[in-house]
């Protein structure tokens, strides 16, 4: 199964939406293929069809990629308490709650089985994965038992892109930054660098593409406007998860978007590159 592993510089950069977009992009293409996120923390989620407990947001992805949400889609969901401690879920299986320091120190072996576990089955359906990070790769306090990021495009074998949130001020150091601090065996996996949420004008952004590109050596495969009202469910929404109404596909429009702004024949060149990082 090919494959891509969607990172971002800092959490909130729009990770969930690019991943969501590229399902349904593939989809659209005939492509078999499945989102994947191996650890998801958020306080809101939903129930497979066969009442098993997994993110919204990879349910959501599911959805774009016109398949079955199902629990291997998101194998760790971690669902915070009080007192800095979470209920943790192993394919729907309650543990918890637990603390963080217990969690890290004690379901790292866990963690990292159960994400195999998951990759293998979807491999059975599936010949392509997009795969979701969390947060940046580039915590060095946590990669030492990290297993939402390269470790997990280590395990699968794919190649990533870097998305930056140019909307917060700051996306070409942060680009810079995060790629410095990354192993070189990880940084040679950034295979390109998308900027999201574009307020403005694009064509007063080529300088800035133009230096990214220079200094990283990395392209920038795509710089997305900032679209508000796209219609798609958030993850962290205290409500129900409610599908959009019958005969509005807000999976197409978003897609739409996203794709009239990405170079499509580089992320495809990407994809099939996938086994064979270098």
């Amino acid at each position: 199964m090919n494959g891509l592993m969607v990172l971002g510089t800092a959490s909130d950069t729009g990770k969930t939406m690019i991943c969501t977009a590229l399902c349904r992009i593939l989809s659209d293409e005939e492509v078999r293929v499945t989102p994947f996120k191996s650890q998801n923390m958020s306080r809101f989620s939903t129930m497979t069809e066969n009442g098993e407990e997994m993110s919204r947001a990879q349910y959501i992805q599911a959805l774009a990629a016109r398949t079955v949400p199902s629990i291997y889609m998101n194998p760790i969901l971690l669902k915070p308490v009080a007192d800095m401690k979470s209920d943790v879920f192993f394919f729907g299986e309650k543990i918890g709650p637990v603390a963080g320091m217990t969690y890290r120190e004690h379901y790292f072996q866990q963690g990292i089985e159960a994400i195999h576990t998951a990759l293998g089955k979807l491999s059975e359906t599936y010949e392509t994965v997009i795969i979701e990070g969390a947060g940046s790769p580039a915590e060095v306090n946590l990669n030492d038992r990290e297993i939402v990021n390269m470790r997990v495009a280590e395990i699968a074998d794919v190649p990533a892109v870097l998305v930056a949130d140019i909307d917060r001020g700051g996306a070409i150091a942060a680009i810079v930054g995060t790629l410095q601090l990354l192993p070189p065996a990880h940084r040679l996996r950034i295979k390109a660098i998308i900027i999201n949420k574009f307020h403005g004008d694009i064509s007063l952004f080529r300088e800035g593409v133009e230096f990214i590109e220079s200094y990283t050596g990395i392209p920038v495969v795509g710089v997305i406007p900032f679209k508000k009202d796209h219609g798609i469910e958030e993850e962290d929404v205290d409500r129900p998860f409610v599908e959009a109404p019958t005969g509005v596909d807000v999976y197409d429009e978003w897609a739409s978007h996203v794709k009239a702004h990405l170079d499509w024949p580089l992320i495809k060149r990407i994809l099939s590159e996938s086994g064979s990082v270098e």
